[in-house]
C-alpha cells in the first residue's frame, strides 16, 4: 500500500503581493530562480523582501526543507521564519535557517563522518576554546621560551580565527595584526596546530571549525558524492546582509549554490564596514565576477530618512570609486537640512550635544531614547560621558562599558592611584597582577608591604619593589626589577602631569601589555592617548583622580531616582549602530584624523570603507543629523593645533547645499 504525504505548501497565495511590496521589492520577489544580487540601500525594507522571497518559494510548491537561509543572527532568521509562517499558515521549523555557524552545525551532524567527525561532537563556546588553547600554550612551555610573554589565548584565539575567516595562512595574519608578535610567529602556527590536534583527539569543533569543515566536505576532492550530498540537500540558497561576508562564507555561500545555481544574495555594497574583523568587501563588489550571469536588483526607495538626510548620504557616498553607483529616494516628508557644527574645542562639542538634547526633550517632548550620539572610537565619547553625568542626563552606552569602567582604563588609572596613594592597596594589587610572576598572593603581600613601608616613611615605593625584586624568583624577578625601574620614573617630582604619567605607563608596560593580552589592542592604546590628552587639563593627577571619582560616583548612583531610567539617550559606536535608527542623531569628532582616521588615508580600500561608515552614521538619522567636530584640540607636548573638518565633509558637492553650518555662540555668564 502507497501512502501519499501532501505538500504543507498552500494552493494559493493569500496574500497579495502587489498591495505587500514596492514595484522594486515585487520584482525581487517575482523574480526567476537563478544568480540574483539584491542591492538594498539603508532603510529600503530588504528583511521584508526576504521574507516575502521565501514565502513565495514556499507557497509555489518548494518544501522549507529545500531552503536554506542563511542569517548574521539566529533571531533574524526565527523573525523572518516566524513571519513566513504568519504569512502562509505554513510549519516552517524545517527550514534551515540561521547564522553560518548554525547550519554548519546541522550540515557536519549529518555528514561529518566523512571526515572522521562523529554525529555527537562537541562544541567550544568561545570561552572554552580559549581554556584550551592556553592550556596547549603550557604543553609547550610557552611562557618561559622566550623573554618576553607569549600572547594570551585570547590574541592566539583571535588570530587563528582571523585566517580562518579570511582564508589567509596564519603566518601572514601574524604579519598583518600580529603587532610585536612576529618574532615569535613560527611557534604562534605549532600552537595552532597542535590546537587543531586537541580538538580532533577530543571530539570537538570551535566556531569556526563549523565552518572550515563545512567547506572541505564542499571543495575536498576525494569527497566528491559527500559534496554532491550537501549540495543536493536544498534547491534554493538565501543570504541576509551579504556586505558582511567573510571570505570563507563567500566561498561556502558559492559552493552550495553551485549545482542547482538558485541564489539569492541581498545586501548593500555601501554597508560594507567590518573588513576589521574578517568580512570581505570583495564578496559583494566582485559578485558578477564570480556569477557572470547574475541578475542585479536593486532597492533604493527609503522609508526611514528625509530626503535631506538622503540627500547628503548620497552625495558623500558618490565619491567611493569601488562601488555599485545607485541613490536613496526618500518617502517621508521634508524636514530640516542636516548641520555642519564647528565647535572651538572637545569640551564645548559635548556642551553642546548635552544642551541640544535637553532642549529636544523638553521643549519637544522627545523622549531620550529617540535620540543617539554616534561615534567612530568609543574614546571620543569621553569628554561627552563626563558633560552628561555632570547634567544628570540618563545615558546608555550601545559601544561596551562607559568609557572610566573599562579594564584598560582601570588598569592604568591603577598606576596613578597608587603612585598618589601608596596605602592604596586595591590599587597595587591590580597593576602588581598585570605583571608576568606576579600572582594573587603575591600581589597582595606586596601591597601590604608597600603600604606599610611607605606610610612609615622608611622607603619609596619603588625603593620597596626594587627590593622586592632582588629577592624574587622565576619570572617575578625581572618584571619587579622594570616595575621598580618605571616607578622611579613615576616618583620623580618633576614629573606632574598626569596626561604625561599615563604615556609613561603605556610607553614603558601597558602598550606591550595590550599586544599580548587584547585582540583589539589599538583600539585599546587609542583609549589611553584620549585618557592622556584629557587628563593634561588638569595641574595634576590628584585633581584629575579626583575628578574621576566624582565622575564615576555621579554614574553609580542613580540621579533620577532608586531605578535606571527607561528612557535614556543612546550613545554609540558607528559599528555598533548599523542596522538601527533613531529620529535624532549626533555624529561627533568628523575631523580629519579621528572620522576617517589618520591611518585609513594611506590606502585607497581602506579609506572607502571609512566612507562607508560615514554613509551608515548619516543614514541612521530618520529626521535630523547633526556633524560635529572640535576646531582646536590640545596635543600632548604643549601647543593647539587646529582640526580640520573631516574630508567626508568637505568634499560633498554642495550645489545645491544640503547642509547647513551653525555658528556657536556663547552666552554671557550671568552673576
Amino acid at each position: 500500500m502507497k501512502y501519499v504525504l501532501k505538500s504543507s505548501a498552500p494552493t494559493r497565495q493569500p496574500f497579495d503581493l502587489s498591495r505587500e511590496l514596492n514595484a522594486q521589492q515585487l520584482a525581487v520577489v517575482e523574480a526567476d530562480p537563478g544568480e540574483i544580487l539584491v542591492l538594498a540601500g539603508a532603510g529600503t525594507g530588504k528583511t521584508r523582501t526576504l521574507t516575502y522571497r521565501v514565502a513565495r518559494l514556499v507557497a509555489g510548491g518548494c518544501q522549507p526543507e529545500r531552503i536554506l537561509l542563511c542569517t548574521f543572527t539566529n533571531r533574524a532568521a526565527r523573525e523572518m521564519v516566524g513571519r513566513v509562517e504568519s504569512l502562509l499558515g505554513v510549519e516552517m521549523r524545517r527550514c534551515s535557517a540561521g547564522t553560518f555557524h548554525h547550519v554548519g552545525n546541522r550540515i557536519l551532524r549529518r555528514y561529518g563522518a566523512a571526515i572522521g567527525l562523529s554525529p555527537d561532537f562537541g562544541i567550544l563556546d568561545p570561552e572554552d576554546a580559549r581554556t584550551l588553547l592556553g592550556a596547549v600554550v603550557a604543553e609547550f612551555g610557552l611562557q618561559t621560551l622566550t623573554a618576553r610573554r607569549f600572547p594570551q589565548p585570547k590574541v592566539l584565539a583571535n588570530l587563528i580565527s582571523l585566517a580562518a575567516n579570511t582564508r589567509k595562512p596564519l603566518l601572514q595574519v601574524v604579519e598583518e595584526h600580529g603587532l610585536r608578535l612576529l618574532d615569535q610567529a613560527v611557534m604562534v602556527e605549532e600552537v595552532a596546530v597542535r590546537f587543531a590536534e586537541r580538538k580532533r583527539q577530543m571530539n570537538v569543533c570551535d566556531f569556526d571549525d563549523l565552518l572550515l569543515h563545512w567547506l572541505r566536505l564542499l571543495e575536498d576532492p576525494r569527497l566528491a558524492e559527500v559534496a554532491a550530498l550537501v549540495r543536493s540537500a536544498y534547491d534554493h540558497v538565501l543570504v541576509d546582509e551579504y556586505q558582511d561576508v567573510s571570505a570563507i562564507q563567500g566561498a561556502l555561500v558559492d559552493a552550495m549554490a553551485k549545482e542547482h545555481g538558485s541564489l539569492v544574495c541581498v545586501g548593500d555594497d555601501a554597508q560594507s564596514i567590518y573588513g576589521f574583523r574578517g568580512a570581505d568587501f570583495a564578496q559583494i563588489a566582485e559578485f558578477r565576477a564570480r556569477h557572470p550571469g547574475a541578475r542585479l536588483y536593486p532597492l533604493t526607495i527609503n522609508y526611514r530618512s528625509t530626503p535631506e538626510v538622503l540627500a547628503l548620504a548620497n552625495r558623500s557616498i558618490a565619491r567611493n570609486v569601488k562601488q555599485y553607483p545607485k541613490e536613496l529616494v526618500a518617502v517621508k516628508k521634508s524636514g530640516p537640512k542636516p548641520a555642519v557644527i564647528p565647535l572651538r574645542d572637545v569640551f564645548q562639542q559635548a556642551e553642546f550635544i548635552a544642551q541640544r538634547v535637553l532642549e529636544l526633550h523638553h521643549e519637544y517632548d522627545l523622549p531620550l531614547s529617540r535620540m543617539a550620539v554616534l561615534y567612530r572610537n568609543h574614546s571620543h565619547s569621553l569628554e561627552l560621558q563626563v558633560e552628561l553625568t555632570r547634567r544628570q542626563i540618563p545615558y546608555t552606552v550601545r559601544s561596551g562599558l562607559r568609557f572610566f569602567e573599562q579594564a584598560h582604563i582601570k588598569d592604568v588609572v591603577a598606576y596613578l592611584r597608587a603612585r598618589q596613594n601608596p596605602q592604596d592597596s586595591l590599587s597595587w594589587i591590580r597593576l602588581l597582577r598585570l605583571w608576568p610572576g606576579v600572582g594573587a598572593q603575591t600581589a597582595e603581600q606586596l601591597a601590604v608591604l608597600l603600604a606599610k613601608e611607605t606610610a612609615a616613611g622608611t622607603a619609596s615605593s619603588a625603593q620597596v619593589l626594587a627590593e622586592q625584586a632582588g629577592q624574587a624568583r622565576g619570572r617575578a624577578r625581572p618584571a619587579l626589577e622594570r616595575l621598580a625601574e618605571l616607578w622611579a620614573l613615576l616618583e620623580n617630582p618633576d614629573l606632574r602631569s598626569p596626561g604625561a604619567m599615563i604615556r609613561e605607563v603605556v610607553a614603558r608596560h601597558y602598550g606591550e601589555y595590550t599586544e599580548r593580552n587584547f585582540p583589539n589592542a589599538a583600539a585599546r592604546k587609542d583609549d589611553l592617548e584620549h585618557l592622556a590628552g584629557y587628563a593634561e587639563r588638569y595641574d595634576g593627577a590628584n585633581e584629575f583622580l579626583s575628578e574621576l571619582a566624582l565622575v564615576q560616583g555621579m554614574s553609580a548612583e542613580n540621579v533620577l531616582g532608586a531605578e535606571e531610567p527607561d528612557d535614556m539617550l543612546v550613545l554609540s559606536t558607528v559599528h555598533q549602530a548599523k542596522g538601527l535608527e533613531w529620529p535624532i542623531c549626533f555624529v561627533l569628532w568628523l575631523a580629519e584624523g579621528r572620522f576617517p582616521m589618520a591611518t585609513s588615508v594611506r590606502d585607497p580600500a581602506d579609506l572607502e570603507e571609512e566612507r562607508r561608515l560615514f554613509y551608515v552614521a548619516a543614514t541612521r538619522a530618520a529626521d535630523e543629523l547633526y556633524c560635529c567636530y572640535p576646531v582646536i584640540e590640545e596635543t600632548r607636548d604643549g601647543p593647539s593645533h587646529i582640526m580640520r573638518p573631516s574630508r567626508f565633509l568637505v568634499e560633498i558637492d554642495h550645489n545645491p547645499a544640503v547642509f547647513e553650518r551653525w555658528q556657536i555662540e556663547e552666552a554671557p555668564a550671568t552673576g
